[in-house]
């Protein structure tokens, strides 16, 4: 998934406060500008982020709509784990509970 890496969900950090030349996204990290341009491509080719270029420039862009699609899907796990981690802590606190009776 392209949000799994943790270099690429830094790019997409710095890209929420506005389009940003693929050199000023590089700076910053501690891998080449080509690696940084690789991550880009990944996220381009999930649609999380648009390039457009002026002149021999890339300037990339987060797509907004395909950011809140992956926020929802993620939403949709975060539930379901919080109610499993929930019901197994009732379920320890009543074993809990009987042994101490």
């Amino acid at each position: 998934m392209a949000v799994s890496d943790p270099t690429r969900r830094a790019i997409l950090d710095r890209l929420r406060h506005g389009s940003a030349h693929v050199n000023d996204l590089a700076s910053g990290f501690r891998i080449s500008r080509p690696a940084v341009s690789k991550h880009l491509r990944v996220l381009r080719s999930a649609h999380l982020v648009r390039e457009r270029r002026e002149g021999r420039n890339r300037i990339y862009q987060l797509e907004p709509e395909r950011i809140q699609e992956v926020a929802n899907w993620a939403e949709e796990y975060r539930t379901f784990w919080e109610t499993k981690i929930t019901r197994l802590k009732h379920h320890l606190e009543r074993q809990s509970e009987e042994k101490d009776s």
